[in-house]
């Protein structure tokens, strides 16, 4: 039997905490307060889908190896869906808008639609809709 995980968490890095959980506040996303201290937050991506999003103090427990410098170079790319294109462009807008930076133009493949931004660490975050229906007509 393949392994199957029931959730995924994603742990990140972040120079300042409070500045990451306000830049994703702005995006929608919530935290839940039980996981979450002065050192780590627990971003809610989706019901079975968590950011720990960490001090690079706190990080540095869990790794011996160094933090990425995310200015010169990519650890991961966090690719997240979207309902629709409309769904793409909001979250991604508000990326920008609350501080984040832009990572790709958005790119349209016809039955696949995505953008992404880069959050205020320097992280790369994929946001992507794609029509099933259209993919099973090709």
């Amino acid at each position: 039997m393949a392994f199957q995980s029931k959730n995924i968490f994603i742990n990140l890095p972040v120079k300042d905490l409070n500045k990451s959980i306000n830049f994703f506040n702005a995006l929608g996303f919530e935290f839940n307060q039980q996981f979450s201290d002065e050192t780590t937050a627990s971003m809610i991506i989706s019901e079975n889908i968590f950011a720990l999003i960490m001090t690079e103090e706190k990080f540095k427990g869990f790794s011996k190896k160094e933090i990425a410098d995310t200015t010169t170079s990519a650890e991961a790319i966090l690719c997240l869906s979207a309902e629709n294109r409309e769904q793409v462009d909001q979250l991604v807008n508000k990326a920008l808008a609350s501080g984040g930076k832009p990572y790709s133009d958005p790119q349209d493949h016809g039955f696949m639609y995505g953008w992404g931004f880069q959050d205020v660490d320097g992280h790369i975050w994929e946001v992507v809709y794609m029509d099933e229906s259209a993919l099973n007509q090709e």
